[in-house]
């Protein structure tokens, strides 16, 4: 079939994709397989039917042959390979499959090629149709090539504030030659214009009626939220009249309120003159900040912005002193539904704020530019942003996560060697061709079932439509392949084979009259104890009561009230049971007329096992060094999971099965869970494993992130080692110091003391001669002799 024709085409799936492939230009996509072994037997009882069994994993089947499970008690959900091989009609299996479908695939083209010079195609292809399944993934090639001439409507949002004035003349003065130069781009081009300043509001604009009038310095219009001043047009002369024609006004504070004129321009499909099929341009000038969602508040302007349009026919917006400015997340809607490219030119010292706010707009395409004072290079801005933008491509989609819907891409772009995990390619010009790998996946799912999924590059109106289907129930319980109280579930419904009980019956064919009672309360009385699984994970639980699983061999038997006990788990002499000499009774041997164990004066002599194992108690029954099933997978997950543990890379390949590493251990019924320390990183290790003994298979889940003690902060050891050195030194200084000072003050004040109290003779000294000496003349008689 053709595929421009009506119908549509199956894609063949294709394995294993070569590089070489991606160059060839055909759509090429496929069915992305799973695992298929996949242990779907391990489906929960709490939830046995047909759909959970689907949704449980892609491989999984469903056999809905009525009585399947009631001799041999094989399980419904199975892969279906094995199903067949249990004896299930294939006419009775439920296994839907994922198929992938184009239904329309134009060839790229330019404009000129086709009949209508706007519908020049740069996506293909246009339109599939994709049924998957939950936990499924298809993967399609979408290829796009940059048309030439593509057209482009570009609406000029100007802030017309008093000081812009001169930028308003230089814009007019410059129309013609930003026709030209973009028509060198391409030819078919569109020019708009609008103006914006702020509410007319306090504290936006000054109150006084005089100001409100005319708020600037000299005579000027008055302020209005956004005006569209022209509609798209080809006629330079007109934009270059409209712009002259604009008046300036003013407000009082800082910011402008640009975002309310982006909305409306964006909003106003038909009044603005946007064209579907062509580059929508928004430049949005200005040399101030801008008001978003909040600021409003301080007017009293509380209601949101709805992001309708709101123009009357002068073209002035209604709503501004009603509604909120819009918030950025608004802003980013509007852009992306639109696929609008949004160009910021700002003055130089709001570069910064604008660059922030083009980063806060991911997914669609947005720069800045610096403008001079006067818009001088405006021209040059408009061309280089506009190149910009059309030199980089950004695949979008409107996936969502909560819906059970993934969706991932991969391109090599232009260099042609490495797939790499992104969906933005540069460096596009015109006519080069890009392909991207998009991956769809259907994580779970959700109550609604039919989604259309749009993938394409921001900022144009290229748009591959993806009309999906999540298959996430089975045909057979559909309400007219329901069996109504059908005799082997006692009146009850047979769904997919399983019954669905009335009134207060229960049980696997509702044959258990339990009023009040549930299906799991009942399996709590085959459990013998709480942590135990149902009938010890070898039986099914009836009426409350455990039926054991026949085994394969049909002398191996399982007993016991909860299936405990069996007679094939018995020690063994030369691979025979109990050395064929007794019976095996729930794990211990009792031996035939005759036959004995070895005993020694009266008692058991036990061995060491081959393994290293010591074996000890009456009958030498106890050995608490055997190695549980935890410690006999933990080498095989080590070595598998992490290329740790003892097993070297021989060892490793030759484990009995494949860890299967997930995010989060599933909780299922009939499982074991472990956990060791790793020595290799003295992380812990979590996993799970299902023993099926009627097959002697293991599956084991391992979680892929182990929990790891803290790292040692070395550095912060090291250093605190050192700063508590330094300031224990530092103490003992100061210690030291104190002591020091303590002493000498101390050793002043007793000499000051001994100082004050000492009291000393006064003396001559012996050897010290006067300056005169007196002699006495002994004959002298002085006085006396003076009258004789």
């Amino acid at each position: 079939m053709h595929l421009l024709g009506l119908g549509f085409c199956l894609i063949a799936v294709v394995h294993g994709a070569d590089v070489s492939d991606w160059k060839t230009g055909e759509v090429t996509g496929e069915v992305v397989e799973g695992r298929k072994d996949f242990p779907c037997y391990s489906l929960s009882r709490d939830n046995y039917t047909c759909s959970a069994c689907i949704q449980l994993h892609d491989s999984c089947a469903w056999c809905g042959a009525p009585l399947f499970d009631a001799k041999k008690q094989y399980a419904r959900c199975d892969n279906r390979a094995r199903l067949l091989e249990h004896g299930c009609p294939s006419s009775f299996i439920e296994d839907p499959q994922t198929v992938l479908e184009v239904e329309r695939d134009e060839p790229l083209s330019d404009k000129g090629k086709v009949e209508n010079e706007d519908d020049a195609v740069q996506l293909k292809p246009q339109e599939m149709f994709v049924e998957i399944r939950p936990k499924s993934r298809v993967r399609f090639n979408v290829t796009y090539r940059q048309a030439v001439d593509y057209p482009v409507d570009l609406y000029y949002l100007m802030d017309l504030s008093y000081s812009m004035k001169d930028d308003k003349q230089k814009l007019s003065e410059l129309g013609d030659l930003l026709a030209v130069r973009m028509r060198n781009i391409t030819k078919n081009f569109r020019l708009g214009f609008g103006s914006f300043i702020d509410k007319k509001l306090m504290p936006f604009i000054d109150p006084r009626i005089e100001k409100q009038k005319s708020p600037c310095a000299e005579p000027c219009a008055e302020p209005y939220g956004f005006k569209h001043q022209m509609t798209l047009t080809t006629n330079t002369e007109k934009f270059k009249a409209e712009v002259d024609k604009a008046e300036i006004s003013g407000n009082l504070d800082a910011p402008e309120g640009g975002f309310d004129a982006v909305v409306q321009a964006l909003a106003c499909n038909q009044k603005i003159g946007w064209r579907e099929r062509a580059r929508k341009m928004l430049v949005f000038s200005t040399d101030a900040g801008f008001h978003f969602a909040g600021d409003g508040r301080l007017a009293g302007v509380v209601e949101p912005n709805d992001g309708e349009c709101h123009l009357d026919r002068e073209g002035y917006y209604t709503e501004t002193l009603k509604q909120d400015y819009p918030s950025i997340a608004l802003l980013h809607q509007m852009i992306k539904e639109r696929k609008a490219n949004i160009i910021f030119a700002v003055t130089k010292g709001n570069h910064a704020l604008y660059s922030q706010l083009s980063e806060s707009l991911p997914d669609v395409s947005s720069s800045v530019g610096i403008l001079e004072t006067d818009s001088r290079n405006i021209v040059d801005l408009i061309e280089k942003e506009y190149l910009k933008i059309s030199e980089k491509i950004i695949m979008v989609d409107n996936a969502n996560a909560s819906d059970g819907l993934k969706i991932t891409y991969r391109s090599m772009c232009l260099d042609g060697t490495t797939l790499k995990d992104t969906n933005v390619c540069e460096g596009i010009h015109v006519g080069d061709e890009v392909q991207f790998e998009v991956t769809l996946e259907a994580t779970h799912c959700v109550e609604k079932r039919d989604f259309v999924l749009r993938i394409g590059p921001s900022g144009l109106d290229e748009t591959l439509i993806v009309n999906v289907k999540v298959l996430c129930d089975c045909d057979c319980e559909q309400e007219d392949r329901i069996v109504q109280n059908t005799e082997d579930c006692h009146g009850g419904d047979m769904v997919c084979g399983v019954c669905r009980c009335k009134g207060g019956n229960v049980g696997r064919y509702c044959e258990c009259n339990r009023p009040g009672m549930s299906t799991a309360a009942l399996n709590e009385k085959c459990k013998r104890t709480n942590e135990s699984a149902i009938c010890e994970g070898r039986g099914v639980c009836n009426c409350g009561r455990c039926e054991c699983n026949p085994r394969q061999n049909p002398e191996e038997q399982i007993s016991g009230e909860f299936c405990e006990c069996d007679n094939f788990n018995c020690p063994r002499h030369d691979r025979k049971i109990c050395a064929e000499h007794g019976e095996c009774n729930c794990g211990q041997c009792i031996c035939a007329p005759g036959w004995t164990g070895e005993c020694i004066c009266g008692r058991c002599r036990c061995f060491d096992g081959p393994d290293g194992n010591r074996y000890s108690g009456a009958k030498c029954e106890i050995c608490p060094t055997c190695p549980t099933k935890c410690i006999e997978y933990k080498p095989c997950v080590m070595c598998q999971q992490w290329g740790t543990g003892p097993y070297n890379e021989e060892q490793c390949a030759e484990c009995p099965f494949k860890v299967i590493p997930v995010e989060k251990l599933p909780e299922l019924n009939e499982t074991t869970a472990c956990q060791y320390v790793d020595p290799a990183d003295d992380c812990t290790f979590y996993y799970l494993y299902y023993y099926d003994e009627a097959t002697d298979n293991a599956t084991v889940w391992v979680r892929e992130h182990k929990d790891c003690p803290p790292p040692v902060p070395v550095l912060a050891i090291v250093l605190g080692v050192i700063a508590g050195i330094v300031i224990l030194g530092i103490i003992l200084l100061l210690v030291w110091k104190l002591l020091t000072v303590l002493h000498d003050r101390a050793e002043y004040a007793k000499f000051n003391n001994e100082r004050l109290m000492a009291k000393w003779d006064t003396n001559e000294n012996p050897i010290y001669k006067q300056a005169t000496t007196t002699f006495r003349n002994p004959v002298y008689a002085g006085s006396k002799n003076k009258g004789l």
